[in-house]
């Protein structure tokens, strides 16, 4: 679902991939059918193992399985997060929505972050004054 919600919402500031620690080969139907109430495209969804290998190639890792993230933890590798999110799997339709209320929440406060700190980084830029004339 994060994956799905953040590729919809937030284009401009995230490029996300998810990945589980037991990866089942298959979206839940419920998934779907939540994200397809909310007009989120979930064709594109499948279930992907996690490998260690990957956290090279990213900033930022959200945390969602339940367990510590400090294993995930590597000098000079990506940020870890902790999202204290329960998984829906085998549950009713309504626990689905509700988790994905959740992961919608923290994603738009997680965007908000990624904002500011852009905004930031772009009022830190030196700016370009002095530029050559003709002849100079």
């Amino acid at each position: 679902m994060a994956e799905a919600i953040a590729r919809h919402r937030f284009p401009d500031l995230m490029e996300a991939s998810s990945a589980g620690l037991f990866a089942l080969g298959s979206i839940a139907p419920q998934t779907r059918a939540v994200l397809t109430e909310r007009g989120i495209p979930a064709d594109f969804l499948v279930s992907r193992q996690f490998s260690k290998e990957n956290l090279a190639e990213v900033e930022v890792v959200i945390n969602m399985s339940g367990r510590s993230g400090a294993l995930l933890e590597t000098p000079g590798g990506p940020r870890v997060e902790d999202w204290e999110v329960g998984d829906p799997y085998g549950s009713e339709l309504h626990i689905y929505r509700e988790i994905c209320d959740e992961i919608e929440l923290r994603l738009a406060r997680f965007a908000g972050e990624l904002r500011s700190l852009r905004r930031k980084q772009r009022q830190a830029a030196p700016l370009v004054t002095d530029r050559p004339r003709r002849g100079d």
